[in-house]
């Protein structure tokens, strides 16, 4: 770290540059790839803001609560990261690895060899994710070795640990509902403490994009999700709120929404 002290925890972002026909393939058709492109882009952004947002809440700005990383694909000198990087105050480092298990795993090996005590990777595909979610995740990393966030899909959005444990990430059925429940089983055997935080939806098919709008009642027309529904809405971005919008009347247009 250049010019402060390194904090004792790590947040690690995993992300995509928002290049069209190689993110949110699964939401096309009915989207167009420049529209998932640029969805993806969004969620990136609000990942970023958000986690910027919690790691300064409550502290001096020069000594955040943790250090945030984006482990980066393709690479790390793509133009998008490095505006991230510039605007956001992040460190870069590229995703290596020949499958998800071994790129977190080799993260993580990485954030410990640097000298974090504590490190959390969370994806970028949950715009509603609550920022209090980030502070919750080292808080239970004090007690327990692992911490889990488990996501609709069986699989999960987050994931820390406290000590290295590449064992956890190895002959795991990635992309499939069994992820969480195998992850677990292995985390029993290796006799890691673990703790869970609150279930969330990553946002991957186009029915979690007609569940979101729905949600954030972003197609009932004029000065939907306006204060009138605080209590209801998911946390979006405006800049989300929006691109969903726009998307959600493309989509009727369609026949799809």
């Amino acid at each position: 770290m250049k010019s402060r002290a390194r904090a004792d925890d790590a947040l690690v972002l995993f992300a995509k540059a928002p290049i069209p026909g190689q993110v949110k393939t699964r939401l096309c058709p009915p989207l167009t790839d420049d529209e998932a492109a640029s969805l993806h882009g969004s969620f990136v952004l609000d990942a970023l803001e958000r986690s910027g947002q919690a790691a300064i809440r409550g502290v001096a700005k020069h000594a955040p609560r943790f250090d945030r990383f984006v482990a980066c694909s393709p690479s790390s000198n793509h133009v998008f990261f490095k505006i991230l990087e510039e605007r956001h105050g992040v460190h870069l480092l590229d995703q290596v690895g020949d499958d998800l298990g071994a790129r977190m795993e080799q993260t993580l090996v990485e954030m410990f060899r640097i000298g974090y005590q504590r490190a959390v990777i969370v994806g970028t595909d949950l715009p509603a994710l609550p920022e209090s979610v980030y502070e919750e995740a080292f808080n239970l990393l004090a007690g327990h070795d692992l911490v889990l966030g488990p996501s609709l899909d069986g699989g999960y959005y987050l994931i820390g640990l406290s000590r290295t444990a590449p064992e956890l990430f190895r002959h795991i059925p990635w992309s499939t509902p069994d992820v969480l429940r195998c992850t677990q089983t292995k985390a029993h055997a290796l006799g890691l403490t673990t703790a869970l935080l609150s279930q969330q939806r990553d946002v991957d098919t186009i029915g979690d994009v007609l569940a979101l709008i729905e949600e954030a009642q972003l197609n009932s027309g004029p000065g939907a999700g306006g204060k009138g529904h605080k209590g209801k809405l998911p946390l979006l971005s405006k800049r989300t709120a929006g691109a969903l919008q726009v998307i959600g009347s493309r989509l009727k247009e369609r026949g799809t929404g």
